[in-house]
């Protein structure tokens, strides 16, 4: 929806400010609100600095309690994002945000609300951080401890304890298997972030410890949020995989918790959830079909998970031999593939499993209950699609059972880390490039090594007060899968101004609807391709590959360089714009999956190549090429913003010294000219001004927007500065920098031009920093490189003395020069530069299809293993940038377009 600005008004400095309004994600509000909800919201330039001044109001009536903080400022200081969050809800509605009128600091809010509060529990001396709201205790671990959190008490009880990860490392993999070694979490420290008084975060950091050798490996960060109204604890736990791929095979990585049980077993209660909606509910013991009954009232209260009347009330033949009817103690749902899972019970250890049941695709979701003191649920995102998953309960019918839902499932096979080939004999730079004009795999000797990768899982734990019932836990769980969010209007966001040139979906005249189909072609197309072809599974999940093998119809899963995409060509970018102008549902989930993956798994979090992501290849981590272009905040800064994930500002925060990577891995040391001589030096480090500085440019926008550091500020200006001041500005290709300093050496003079420096983020972050900051001659240096990459050699030759060498991808460059044409005062030149670009957006370019000629056809068995939908002459290079060139230029130059029919 593009909408029409509110009408309601709010005051700032007695001046009438139109609402923020918000949207829900889905559309309509959810018919509940279980874990409450965070999001985060764009405010114009000069609107607000004082945060206080925020409130949240509902369309239909007054204010609600809710919570903001900062996430990024304008460079005037004025706030540009806001994180905001609101409690539980039983029937959430629509909402804005206003602004208040200025006013005394002291005193509270008129919006503050009691009820609900969450706060932390004063404690004296060095006890454990202790959270409090209305419907929960929470104890946290401390420092040296295996617990993450020692216990939850849900109103007088104490429903769960000792919540902590655990895992199994494999000593060796072959077909006999090998021995395998358990380990649980060490806690190094809790951290509180934010302590009410809607929502509360904790931090906890550690890593598992093995205790028959105390090696410690597995780092860890474990996010608690819990928010007022709400029995749910959301998690987000993020782990980096800093093992030996030679010896080191998870085998196992799991939270776990102990869950007191005080009730007869047959008030015991275990929910797990399955496909489509679809839940088991057992009791512990059963009393239906048995031979005897019971009673009709006493079957159907176990049915709704109730306590049991007392047994003088029960058919005598039946309470009378309760203990001859079998407790089933332990329960294992498998999730093994994308496609299937089994589910099984058996009555204790040293007993046969037996079958309970099996379905495709397990949302999830596992509980164990007491039906009068309650007790805890696990839930986890993403479940089936991040397999091999399991669900276990244990012990149901003890005093202590525990819920463990494994993230990589022990049944499953080992998680092998190492490289897929021998190196094929390539040991030395001129044979690794030769093997790159046959796969296209940039491979090295030791650097296709995992050591450094990270994965982040979203988790809630569910507490109750009494077994719940089905209706409820299917609300839940599909809550959890799909969590209800608030998002700024797209015309709130256009209006503020962030995220570069993009404009709403607008289908006025016959052309721009032909362009807009195409975008939505695309789009339809990658969303359909992800189930189609099982794009899935623990490290998998969120990427999408990146060219296609139309013979064997398969995309290229098995060819060097042509597998995972790991955002070559910018598919980021392209999901993340056309959701902020479509506002679709789908295209947001999809470039959420694709951030958590392509910030975690495709980048190192630790080791020789921390802050460095790796190019695309049949494993994530395989390729060679150790590169800022991947790692770029310019991809994850989009989430961040709108949802403000904590994790996701980790990513950001952690890239701050990226630019040290040039000291020990040089992007180019393979193909550079003078590399005999070239040594990295400190004070001359050989930096391109295409990929690198606009990976650096992200990082040091967002670091210094974020936390306000100066260091990151001056690097930024001052190296827009200086590419300004070089004698030929973005043309040199490649400036020496001064690691130091944060600045270029811009005496630097010569012309090197790659039609890959664009198309890695540096068009949008420089718009953005265009609209943000004025530094004298960068403007300048941009519009050249702009006019200059697809004018003709007459005219680069006239600007620079000879033709420019390696203009390729015309047709995603084409928004080059739309930004020219939009940035022109001379109305004619404007029109000349803009039909220019048109003609260079229509016209074939390199592996870009002419006239937007997308088709999908269905290919059916035996020609393939499933039936598919492919389009041969999509790849992901082509969807992302061809995306990008018509998003913009329709925002920069769509007032150009012919208005006749489409394709004339």
């Amino acid at each position: 929806m593009t909408g029409t600005a509110p009408a309601a008004r709010s005051i700032v400095a007695g001046e009438a400010v139109p609402a923020l309004e918000l949207r829900w994600l889905d559309g309509a509000p959810p018919v509940a609100l279980p874990a409450g909800c965070t999001w985060g919201t764009p405010l114009q330039r000069g609107t607000l600095t004082d945060i206080a001044r925020l409130r949240l109001r509902a369309v239909d009536g007054g204010t609600e309690p809710a919570q903001f903080w900062p996430l990024a400022t304008w460079p005037d200081g004025s706030l540009k994002w806001v994180g905001a969050a609101i409690g539980a809800r039983s029937q959430p509605a629509e909402y804005e945000l206003v602004i208040t009128e200025p006013r005394a600091e002291s005193g509270e809010r008129e919006d503050d609300d009691p009820r609900g509060r969450v706060h932390q529990e004063e404690n004296a001396g060095d006890g454990p951080v202790v959270i409090v709201s209305d419907r929960l205790r929470v104890t946290f671990g401390e420092a040296g401890g295996e617990a993450l959190v020692r216990g939850i008490r849900h109103g007088a009880s104490v429903i769960a304890r000792d919540v902590r990860l655990v895992s199994l490392r494999q000593e060796g993999i072959d077909e006999l298997g090998g021995v395998r070694v358990p380990a649980a979490s060490v806690v190094d420290e809790v951290v509180v972030e934010q302590a009410g008084p809607v929502r509360a975060v904790v931090k906890v950091t550690g890593h598992h410890r093995e205790p028959s050798s105390r090696r410690e490996w597995l780092p860890f960060t474990v996010r608690f949020v819990i928010v007022a109204g709400s029995d749910q604890i959301r998690i987000v736990h993020s782990f980096i995989w800093d093992g030996d791929a030679e010896r080191d095979f998870l085998a196992g990585l799991g939270l776990t918790a102990t869950v007191p049980l005080r009730s007869p077993v047959h008030d015991r209660h275990v929910r797990l959830a399955g496909a489509g909606g679809g839940l088991f509910s057992e009791a512990v013991r059963g009393i239906t079909g048995l031979r005897r009954d019971p009673g009709a009232e006493i079957r159907a209260a176990q049915i709704r998970g109730e306590v049991l009347p007392s047994s003088d009330r029960w058919d005598h033949r039946v309470s009378a031999r309760l203990e001859l009817i079998p407790a089933w103690n332990d329960f294992s749902l498998s999730q093994l593939s994308a496609d299937g899972f089994t589910l099984r019970k058996r009555t204790r250890a040293g007993h046969a499993w037996i079958d309970a049941g099996a379905g495709t695709r397990s949302e999830g979701y596992v509980a164990v209950t007491d039906a009068a003191t309650g007790g805890l649920g696990i839930g986890v995102r993403s479940f089936w699609q991040s397999f091999p998953g399991r669900l276990d309960v244990r012990d149901a019918a003890g005093s202590d059972a525990t819920v463990t839902t494994w993230l990589h499932a022990p049944d499953a096979a080992p998680m092998d880390m190492r490289f897929y080939h021998d190196g094929l004999g390539q040991d030395d730079f001129e044979t690794q490039l030769e093997g790159l004009e046959i796969t296209y795999e940039d491979y090295e000797p030791g650097f296709g090594d995992a050591h450094g990768i990270a994965r982040t899982h979203e988790l809630t734990l569910f507490a109750y007060g009494a077994t719940p019932a089905v209706e409820r836990v299917a609300v839940e769980v599909a809550a959890l899968q799909n969590p209800p969010l608030l998002q700024p209007t797209i015309a709130q966001v256009e209006a503020a101004g962030v995220f570069g040139d993009w404009s709403p979906v607008d289908r006025s005249t016959p052309l721009r609807a032909d362009i807009e189909d195409s975008i939505d072609f695309l789009l339809e197309f990658y969303l359909g391709q992800v189930d189609q072809r099982r794009w899935y599974g623990f490290w998998n999940y969120g990427d999408v590959m990146h060219a296609y093998d139309a013979d064997r119809h398969v995309w290229r899963y098995d060819v060097g360089g042509y597998a995972w995409d790991n955002s070559e060509l910018s598919p980021d970018l392209w999901l993340w714009t056309s959701y902020l102008r479509t506002g679709r549902a789908d295209v947001f989930r999809l470039a959420e999956a694709m951030t958590r993956h392509t910030g975690e798994v495709d980048v190192y979090h630790l080791g020789r190549w921390a802050g460095l992501g790796s190019r695309h290849n049949v494993q994530h981590w395989g390729c060679s090429a150790k590169q800022l272009r991947i790692s770029s905040p310019a991809y994850r800064r989009y989430f961040h913003y709108l949802t403000a994930d904590e994790r996701v500002g980790d990513l950001l925060t952690e890239l701050r010294d990226s630019d040290r990577r040039f000291l020990d891995t040089d992007p180019t040391r393979k193909v550079r000219t003078d590399a005999a001589t070239y040594r990295p030096d400190p004070d001359a480090l050989a930096v391109g001004l295409g990929t690198d500085w606009g990976a650096l440019a992200a990082t040091w926008l967002a670091d210094w927007e974020r936390t306000g550091n100066e260091r990151s500020r001056d690097r930024l200006l001052g190296t827009m500065a200086d590419i300004g001041a070089l004698p030929h500005g973005f043309l040199t290709g490649e400036a020496l920098y001064d690691l130091e300093a944060g600045r270029f050496d811009t005496s630097r003079d010569r012309i090197a031009v790659s039609h890959l420096s664009a198309v890695f983020g540096l068009v949008e972050i420089v718009s953005e920093l265009l609209s943000l900051v004025e530094v004298p001659g960068f403007r300048d240096a941009w519009l050249d490189y702009c006019r200059l990459y697809l004018a003709t050699p007459e005219e680069q030759t006239a600007a620079v003395g000879a033709p420019l060498e390696g203009i390729h991808l015309e047709q995603a460059h084409s928004r080059l020069t739309a930004f020219v044409a939009a940035h022109t005062d001379d109305p004619e030149q404007a029109a000349a530069q803009a039909e220019r670009a048109w003609a260079a957006f229509e016209g074939a370019g390199e592996w870009l299809v002419h006239r937007r000629d997308f088709r999908a056809e269905r290919i059916r068995p035996p020609f393939v293993l499933n039936a598919v939908d492919e389009a041969p002459t999509v790849s992901t290079n082509d969807a992302a940038q061809y995306g990008l060139a018509a998003i913009q230029n329709l925002a920069l130059i769509g007032q150009y377009l012919p208005h006749g029919e489409a394709g004339a």
